[in-house]
Formats: C-alpha cells, sequence, structure tokens
C-alpha cells in the first residue's frame, strides 16, 4: 500500500500514544502541533549548542564564517521553501485530498513547518568535528571493545555493541531529541509522530546498516537500540513501515545543496580556494548546466567587476553563484520529486534525489571542489587531528567515570562521573528502571 499524506501528517505526539492521555486543545491557541515541534527547536539547548560547533573551520573567530548553526537554519529555510513548492504542486496540481492538522486545516502549512524543523534539527547529533569525529568515537569504542562490551547483552557483536561500533550522528539526533533533552520527562522535546518520521535520515538499525547497501537509507544507522519502541510506534503512527518519509528526501537533498555552496563560499573567503579555481572546476565538470550558472553570476557581479580587487571579487562572484546555484537546484529537485512521486510514496525508490536530478553534475562539481580545496587545508587537518586525541582522552575520562558511578570530588573518577548531565544520568536511570522492571 502507497503511503497516505493524512497518515504521514500525524500530529499526535509519543507521549500522548504511550501514555493514553492527550491534553485538552486550549482554543486560543493558533499555532498547528507542527509549529510547536518548530518552536520547542528553536529554543532548545542542543540547537544553541550548534552555534559553537564548525561547520568547516574549526574554532573560526571571523563571524562571517558559517558555524553549524548557521548552516543548519540555512538548511532550514531552503528546506521549508522547497517543501512549499511540493506541497503546493500535491493540493492544487494533483488535487490530493489532505484534511492537514488543526486549527488551520493547511496541509501546505504542515509540509513545509515539518521540513523547515527538520532541517533546523538535522545535525543536531554529530560531534566535533562532523564525520572525523563519529570516525573518533567509532574507533575508541572498538579499542575498548573488550572492556566495554564483554558483559553487555549480545556481546561485543550484539546489537547494543554496534551501535556504538558504528556510531552515527543521525541516530544521535533522534536519541537527543527524543530522551536527552529533558523537558519535562523522559520524552525529550516530545515532538509530533511526523517531524520524528520525516527526521529519520537513515532507516535501518545498527545490525541492519551496510555500508556497500544498494539503498541509501540502509547506507548507516538511523537509530540506536535504545530507540527501538520509539520507531515502532512512529512508523505505525505515520504509515511508513521501513522506508523513509517523502519529506525526508527533499530535507536531505537541501543539505546535499547547502554545504556545497556555502562550505565553498566560506573556503574562498578563508583563502583555502580562489575563485578562478572553482570556476574551472565548475565548467570542466559542471555540465552545460553549470555554465548556465556561471553566465547568472557573472551578469549579476559585472558592475563591481572593475571597482574591487581580485579576492574582494572572488567573494562577491562566489556569494552570486551559491544564489544562483540554489536557484536552479531547488526546482531541479523538485522536478525530480514530482517524476518519482509514486515510487517514493511506494517505498520503492531508495536514492537520493540530487543523484538524480538534472543538475547532478553541478552538484558533484562543487562537492569535488569542496573536498579537495577546502576540507584538505592545513589549518582543518590539524584541528581534526588534534580534535581526535581530544575526543579520545574525553570518552576514556568519562568511560573512567561512567564505570565507578559515584558522585564525589576525591577522585578523578568521580569528578567525572559529577561532570556528566543530569539529564543523561536521569535517561540512563529510566531506561533501566524500564528494563529491570520488564525483567519482573
Amino acid at each position: 500500500m502507497p503511503m497516505d499524506w493524512d497518515t504521514l501528517l500525524c500530529d499526535q505526539r509519543y507521549r500522548w500514544i504511550v501514555t493514553g492521555k492527550v491534553p485538552t486543545r486550549n482554543p486560543e491557541e493558533l499555532r498547528t502541533e507542527f509549529e510547536k515541534d518548530y518552536d520547542r527547536a528553536v529554543f532548545s539547548t542542543p540547537v544553541r549548542r550548534l552555534q559553537d560547533k564548525a561547520q568547516v573551520f574549526p574554532l573560526e573567530p571571523c563571524d562571517a564564517v558559517r558555524t553549524r548553526l548557521t548552516h543548519s537554519l540555512e538548511v532550514s529555510t531552503v528546506a521549508r521553501d522547497m517543501a512549499r513548492a511540493v506541497a503546493r504542486w500535491l493540493v492544487y496540481e494533483r488535487k490530493e485530498k489532505i484534511t492537514g492538522a488543526v486549527p488551520s486545516k493547511d496541509p501546505v502549512r504542515d509540509i513545509e513547518t515539518i521540513a523547515a524543523t527538520c532541517g533546523l534539527l538535522h545535525d543536531l547529533g554529530n560531534p566535533p568535528f562532523g564525520h572525523f569525529g563519529e570516525s573518533a568515537i567509532q574507533d575508541w569504542f572498538a579499542a575498548q571493545k573488550d572492556d566495554i562490551f564483554e558483559g553487555c547483552e549480545g556481546g561485543k557483536g550484539g546489537e547494543l555493541a554496534q551501535d556504538f561500533l558504528k556510531f552515527e550522528g543521525n541516530a544521535q539526533t533522534l536519541r537527543l531529541v527524543s530522551k536527552l533533552q529533558v523537558l519535562a520527562d523522559e520524552y525529550g522535546l516530545n515532538l509530533t509522530c511526523g517531524t520524528l518520521s520525516a527526521l529519520c535520515k537513515y532507516t535501518a538499525s545498527a545490525m541492519q546498516a551496510d555500508k556497500k547497501s544498494p539503498n541509501h537509507d540502509w547506507s548507516k544507522p538511523g537509530y540506536f537500540a535504545s530507540e527501538r519502541d520509539l520507531i515502532e510506534t512512529v512508523r505505525k503512527a505515520t504509515g511508513t513501515g521501513d522506508v523513509r518519509n517523502p519529506i525526508t528526501f527533499l530535507v536531505e537533498a537541501c543539505d546535499d545543496l547547502v554545504y556545497r555552496t556555502v562550505d565553498l563560499e566560506d573556503g574562498v573567503k578563508k583563502g583555502a580556494v580562489d575563485w578562478p579555481t572553482a570556476e574551472k572546476m565548475l565548467r570542466d565538470h559542471g555540465g552545460g548546466k553549470a555554465d548556465n550558472i556561471l553566465k547568472g553570476t557573472y551578469e549579476q557581479v559585472s558592475k563591481v567587476a572593475g571597482s574591487v580587487d581580485t579576492r574582494q571579487f572572488g567573494e562577491i562572484a562566489v556569494q552570486a553563484l551559491r544564489v544562483h546555484t540554489i536557484g536552479a537546484v531547488v526546482p531541479a529537485v523538485i522536478r525530480a520529486f514530482k517524476e518519482r512521486y509514486t515510487e517514493i510514496m511506494e517505498g520503492k525508490f531508495r536514492g537520493d534525489l540530487t543523484d538524480v536530478c538534472d543538475h547532478k553534475e553541478v552538484l558533484d562539481a562543487l562537492g569535488d571542489t569542496v573536498k579537495k580545496h577546502v576540507h584538505t587545508t592545513p589549518d582543518i587537518l590539524r584541528l581534526e587531528l588534534s580534535g581526535r586525541k581530544v575526543i579520545h582522552d574525553l570518552m576514556t575520562l568519562f568511560w573512567d567515570g561512567a564505570k565507578k558511578g559515584e558522585e564525589g570530588t576525591k577522585s578523578y573518577e568521580q569528578k567525572a562521573f559529577s561532570l556528566i548531565s543530569s539529564n543523561y544520568r536521569q535517561a540512563y536511570k529510566h531506561a533501566l528502571e524500564k528494563k529491570l522492571g520488564r525483567q519482573t
């Protein structure tokens, strides 16, 4: 059975489903439940912490260079606009009968709000230093597995062990918003099932995930064993089963588009790559679509070409390139979504929209430029290597504290344990009590 939008736009919250207690709606409340999700995200501590995480350049003193927070805001903005266009197509051209959430009963508003929220939250669980940080965490657990996992359920080859050996930032995002960010109880931000469903970029467990899988959504773990009950509830409530929510495809495409364009923009601003090099890479490898984008770029910046120096011109040009690239790629991704709409709704399309849109060559050229000239700058490499050691040292310290599990100030283990967030300790205590309750 194909997925159904009225089911996908489930505005029930996990706590409501688990407890069976649905609060009475305030008749003066003008926000939908999905808009409340967005507001909860904006005011949450994990989102604020993104301002201290690097997007590309760690510990960057220049406030014009992006942090992970500004990147997330940009993804959220583009995702909102893309989702709005798709939703209007669904409602006004395809004439899909979608009810929408109260009080507005406006499905366009619901779909764009879910996309905006997921764009804001999509990087929440990524550790410092991004994918390099993920690898550092995985390697630390691999080196300590005999000590840590021997007494765990399933041992070194069990699901709990695999959650850490294949540690993934997207799975950590789900854990953060559903458990670790405490508002009032153990349900975290208590987001709607519709938002949680769209937030799941990957759909496999750690045991199922395989880097070589032909299905993109199974290439990495999408959730930890600790969130399995949540995932099962959300899938049942939204009707997705074990495939992606359609909104997820749009948010991922926006992330892919935004990071390629803005990482290049920041790279030019920092002097990691100059404009002529970036332009040549795009002309040589971006195909005819790149020529059109560059034509629009030069038409926009031609007025200032003779009044600024070479470096300033490069910074202006790469900003214009970002504008024209996003302006061209967003409609291309929307076209790809429309072309594969039936496959997406039936759970048969398991790829990435940016790989099947007609601007793929442009995105690949931008991505290759960033990887070759920006991500490999000596400053970034040095900080990533030192960051790996810092992550390993901190994990060793906090593992020693957690293993002993005593508060105090006499030993370094006690000091380390005392520094572990009370939210996280409370989440562990609740999970342990729940597990012991099941066993009795």
